[in-house]
């Protein structure tokens, strides 16, 4: 800071020059005049335009009675002349004329410096074209950017470049505060969008075209064909005429170009054809301003102002005219609560000695921290729109044209908003909306690019350096059908390999790539190490046997797996002996059993419902109790002999004789499955019983499994055997080393063919993951090559090279636990459910009958004319005796009903005769 304090000093020593004019208050609480200041460069596309825009305003709001009343506003200007030297000099002598504010500038470095000093003067400084996002730190309490920040701008071409699908850009951009900070923000903004920039081309302010001619012709030996431009507008075209005599503005490229390209178009009627040929197809954004009738008429009177250096006004100027008149409303505000105006020496410079002396001259603005609160709480309604900041000191609905340069002039793509992104819909008209920035709902008009196609470019090329893809195969020692070293061209050969190539060559663009064997040959090669090399660009890919797996994926993007890949366990295998006893195990005992009772439940039901009615089911309780047991298992083969002639009886027999069809059914196929196909057996039945025992487990060298078993399942690393030749896999299996082996499945099944199918996969895969290629993070590659490989599935291709390298007939998985094949309870307890819910209601529909045939029986009889208490009572104990109630039961129904009616029927003509008796 001293430093700082002895530069200024020293310039104003030179400078030796103050004018002061002072604000008077001229005896009245509101001063007749009161000086602002306006810093700009005059000789620059922004100032050329900003110049008359303010100029203006001034006389616009002197001229307007409403606001000011008799106080006029007294411009000073001074031109920084693009120079941080000379525009600290000139804010330091616009500080001594006792402005109350200042307008500026529009470069972003002298704003910096410049923020520092109007600070410590409490003076507000309003900024039309300064855009460094870091310019809104609370470092800087006094700047307040009247204009869009860059941050915003930046956050709309990451959404540009998010909505065309680039992963990667290269960031082109003048080496100053604004290009620096810019594009700072703009990495940050393309990390949210799982984007990057690959490279950061700078180049110094005002430096030869030949380093700008350098600088392109390293970025077009890049990857990367998205080019983000942020430079000054009265340098920027440097960078296409460049760039069109590099060949660089053809198709396949992209250029965005911030807002310095508009506001540089804007200044002129139209755009002439030799610099309309520079930027045919370029993407640029241009501030938001919605039309308006202030606007128009703005537009109008352009026309006719006087000392105007362009013939058009570019967004820059617009911000400049709302700039004066956001302070002249602020003023307004300040004159009608003070008295007037006041300036204070500041006390850190009274005691200072000769060499800083001038500095003493000047004066702190006591009323500017009640200024700046007006200025950032005014909300109105200017050229750009509504005038209103937030709690940031950020103008409120950041927005952006996004434009398309072709032919002679450009056209209107669509709009940026932070509310709402890109939409074809003006900005204005969303915001009575609710705020939507999902993907789904960004849009914008087909663009014309470099080269006039309207094919959107994939955003990228290989390398123009002649270096062709690094990749890397492992060197395998086993399974070379997989893939192994080859004395053809291409060194290796095998199902990945070929599977490779195959998606390359549908690529629409060349892919020039070498293979290196990653390994000796002796051991196989370590996947993660392969893995992480390609992770730290020691190679470019790795094509081969790579299991997809979390960890990897976190380091290095894959393509599409082309292959299934889970781990299984092999295990020995024997042959097992018939049993005498194997018709018994197609069920479990509890199926069985259940079984048994049902069977005896239905034939006692279908008794009870049978007995009053059916000959069939009467006779002697030995006789009876035999056709309930004949009936019952008779049913199993639907031999009974007995007919149904009660409809509760038929619907209980219809519906058991379904399920002894389903039981029966289900019986035969499990018992010839049994016999048929469970031939071979194994004590290990697949992953969980090798984490029940203690055995040693075998796994492959190299492969994933090792650490699967030991990490995600907990197995000890005193049990794992690493085997590496499948020599070892069957020595190991045969002498007993292990209890099998777990392995990736496409190996298994290799393994197994090529043994002869003498051992066999036991148990389900446990696993689900795959094979895929490995490439470097952000590779644009792996998009493409798994849409290849998509490819190559749908068209049958995947399957032919598979059948070339890898089907062996391969051997079905011939053993499996006797209990997977038994048939339990669970299977049919839906059927059981059904047919007891049947018999149970069955049951209450035959008692609640026999139930009212016993009442009416009862009833009878009391009307025959037992009317003394006891023979009642006698009657009352009968009917309740359980004796009774069975005799009533076991006699037959037809019977019971002829009692019954004859009984009703001398008892309507006993009641007749008494009742004609008196009357005779």
């Amino acid at each position: 800071m001293k430093i700082f304090v002895f530069l200024i000093s020293f310039m104003w020593v030179i400078l030796g020059v103050f004018g002061r004019s002072g604000n008077s208050s001229g005896g009245s609480n509101r001063p007749k005049n009161v000086n602002i200041g306006a810093l700009f460069t005059y000789n620059s596309v922004i100032g050329r335009s900003a110049k008359p825009a303010i100029l203006a305003a001034v006389e616009d709001v002197n001229s307007d009675t409403t606001i000011l009343k008799n106080t006029k506003l007294n411009l000073i200007m001074q031109d920084t002349n693009c120079s941080g030297f000379v525009g600290t000099i000139e804010a330091l002598q616009l500080m001594g004329r006792e402005v109350v504010a200042a307008i500026g500038p529009q470069s972003s470095g002298i704003a910096h410096v410049i923020s520092h000093v109007v600070n410590e003067l409490h003076v507000p400084l309003l900024s039309f074209g300064a855009t460094d996002p870091t310019l809104s730190s609370l470092q800087y309490p006094y700047f307040l950017r009247t204009t869009t920040s860059d941050y915003f701008q930046m956050y709309a071409i990451a959404d540009l470049v998010s909505y065309f699908g680039w992963r990667e850009v290269v960031a082109i951009f003048v080496d100053d505060d604004c290009g620096r900070n810019g594009i700072s923000i703009l990495g940050d903004a393309l990390a949210k969008k799982r984007a990057k920039i690959s490279y950061e081309a700078a180049f110094t302010p005002g430096g030869p075209k030949s380093d700008i001619e350098s600088l392109l012709v390293e970025v077009n030996l890049l990857e990367s064909r998205v080019y983000i431009v942020h430079v000054n507008p009265d340098s920027g075209l440097n960078i296409f005429s460049t760039a069109k005599r590099l060949g660089m503005m053809s198709a396949s490229y992209v250029w965005i170009a911030t807002d310095w390209l508009p506001s540089l178009l804007d200044s002129s009627y139209m755009i002439e054809p030799k610099t309309a040929d520079l930027i045919q197809g370029v993407i640029a954004l241009r501030h938001h301003t919605p039309d308006s009738d202030l606007k128009t008429r703005f537009s109008t009177k352009w026309d006719s102002l006087k000392n105007k250096e362009t013939v058009k006004f570019n967004s820059y100027a617009l911000y400049a005219y709302d700039s004066v008149w956001l302070l002249a409303r602020a003023l307004d505000i300040l004159f009608n609560s003070i008295d007037a105006i006041t300036l204070s020496a500041d006390p850190r410079l009274r005691d200072t000695n000769e060499s800083v002396l001038r500095l003493q001259s000047l004066r702190i603005f006591d009323q500017g921290p009640k200024l700046l609160q007006i200025l950032t709480s005014t909300n109105f309604t200017g050229l750009t729109g509504q005038i209103q900041y937030d709690l940031e000191k950020n103008l409120i609905h950041p927005a952006y044209d996004i434009l398309n340069i072709g032919g002679s002039g450009s056209r209107r793509l669509g709009y940026w908003s932070n509310y709402s992104g890109l939409s074809t819909v003006p900005p204005d008209t969303l915001y009575t909306k609710p705020p939507n920035t999902s993907a789904s709902s960004q849009n914008l008009y087909s663009v014309i690019w470099p080269g006039e196609t309207t094919k959107v470019p994939k955003g990228w090329v290989f390398p123009n350096n002649g270096k062709p893809l690094q990749i890397a195969v492992p060197y395998r020692v086993s399974f070379l059908d997989v893939e192994t070293k080859d004395k053809g061209p291409l060194g290796v050969k095998g199902y990945c390999i070929d599977v490779f190539e195959a998606a390359v060559a549908l690529l629409p663009y060349a892919v020039p790539h070498r293979y290196i064997l990653y390994g000796d040959g002796q051991t196989p090669p370590s996947y993660n190490n392969l893995v992480s090399d390609v992770a730290e660009n020691k190679y470019d890919a790795a094509v081969g046997d790579v299991t997809i797996t979390t960890n990897r994926t976190r380091i290095v993007d894959f393509t599409q797996p082309f292959m299934d890949s889970g781990l299984v366990v092999v295990a020995p295998i024997k042959e097992t002996k018939s049993s005498p006893w194997a018709f018994l195990k197609p069920f479990t005992w509890q199926m069985w059993g259940v079984t048994g009772i049902f069977f005896l439940l239905v034939g006692a039901v279908v008794w009870i419902l049978e007995h009053r009615t059916n000959t069939e089911f009467r006779g002697s309780p030995r006789q009876q109790l035999k056709t309930i047991f004949w009936f019952s298992f008779s049913t199993m083969f639907f031999s009974h002999r007995e007919n149904t002639v009660s409809a509760l009886g038929r619907l209980v027999l219809l519906l058991w004789l379904f399920v002894v069809l389903i039981i029966n059914s289900s019986y035969t196929a499990s018992l010839t499955s049994i016999l048929t196909v469970q031939q071979l057996t194994s004590r290990i039945q697949g992953i969980d019983t090798l984490i029940s025992i203690s055995d040693p487990i075998g796994v492959q060298d190299g492969s994933f499994s090792y650490t699967y078993l030991r990490d995600e399942l907990g197995i000890a690393e005193s049990r794992l055997r690493v085997l590496k030749t499948q020599d070892e896999y069957v020595d190991a299996l045969q002498g007993g080393r292990v209890a099998a082996i777990v392995s990736e499945l496409p190996y298994a099944e290799l393994f197994l063919a090529s043994t002869k199918c003498q051992f066999s996969i036991v148990g389900p895969q446990f696993t689900k993951s795959g094979w895929g290629f490995a490439f470097q993070r952000d590779s644009p590659l792996a998009i493409d090559l798994s849409t290849a490989i998509l490819q190559l599935s749908e068209n049958g291709e995947l399957q032919r090279i598979y059948d070339k390298w890898l089907n062996r007939n391969a051997c079905s998985n011939q053993t499996s636990t006797i209990d997977a094949s038994q048939l339990s309870l669970n299977s049919f307890w839906g059927l059981f459910l059904i047919c007891a819910v049947a018999c149970v209601l069955a049951l209450t529909m035959f008692f609640c009958r026999v139930c009212w045939q016993y009442s009416r029986y009862n009833a009878e009889v009391d009307e025959r004319g037992i009317e003394h208490a006891e023979t009642r009572k006698r009657s009352l104990s009968m009917t309740k005796s359980f004796k009774d109630i069975m005799v009533f039961v076991d006699k037959k129904e037809d019977e019971i009903m002829e009692k019954i009616r004859r009984k009703s029927g001398d008892s309507k003509r006993q009641h007749s005769q008494v009742s004609d008796g008196p009357s005779s």
